[in-house]
């Protein structure tokens, strides 16, 4: 399993990384203004690439150099995941506001409840995450192709899963020490796919232009 990680320049990433090593995948890491659409095109032509995942970051999805528009490029040709600031470029890259949590999050935890679907597969409904955020995806513009498959009980979304592409987000950090499960939901991202990839086909919900998606400190 092969997979590219941008970095959004985040002090996690490379626990993240240790995670999904310790899964089996062969990882590797391009920071965010470091690597351009057509040389991950090219690794995924020669068959080098499985799976895309973007990382949390100090910034908001504007900031994040290429990770929007990978998102939006690759959508329908390789399952992505998107971790914390990751989370938010994907509610971008859909035409999602990116808006102040309610709370700042630094390394606090929260009890979320989840749908059972996607990374959350054979999880417990409800189960505490570590948090490290100031920014979410805002519910009344959270775009209709994303659904929201974990959230809090204040309604703050923590997860998101396209409904017919092969992306998911979470808002929180699974490689956390304080996250329960956190093996086990990368564990479902890295899960093999069937040969039928009708679930990523491209479809028309992927916006020509970006949201605005304002600006922060901190994801």
């Amino acid at each position: 399993m092969k997979l590219l990680m941008i970095d959004n320049y985040d002090s996690f990433t490379y626990n993240i990384v240790q995670y999904l090593g310790e899964l089996g995948a062969e990882v590797t890491v391009a920071r965010n203004d470091e690597i351009t659409l057509a040389e991950i095109d090219a690794r995924l032509t020669a068959g080098q690439l499985d799976r895309l995942v973007i990382s949390p970051g100090p910034c908001s999805p504007a900031e994040a150099g290429i990770s929007v528009a990978a998102i939006q490029h690759f959508a329908g040709k390789l399952p992505i995941l998107g971790v914390c600031l990751g989370h938010q470029a994907i509610g971008a890259a859909f035409g999602g506001k990116i808006i102040r949590a309610q709370q700042l999050m630094h390394g606090k935890t929260s009890v979320i409840t989840t749908t059972q679907e996607g990374v959350f597969a054979g999880l417990p409904q409800q189960f505490t995450v570590n948090r490290y955020h100031s920014l979410s995806i805002e519910r009344v513009t959270c775009p209709p192709c994303l659904k929201i498959t974990a959230w809090t009980d204040d309604g703050e979304i923590m997860g998101i899963k396209h409904s017919s592409l092969d992306i998911e987000g979470v808002q929180f950090h699974p490689e956390s020490i304080l996250t329960e499960h956190g093996h086990a939901m990368l564990k479902n991202f890295l899960r093999p796919r069937g040969t039928d990839r009708s679930d990523a086909k491209r479809t028309s919900s992927v916006p020509d232009t970006l949201s605005d998606v304002g600006s922060s400190p901190r994801d």
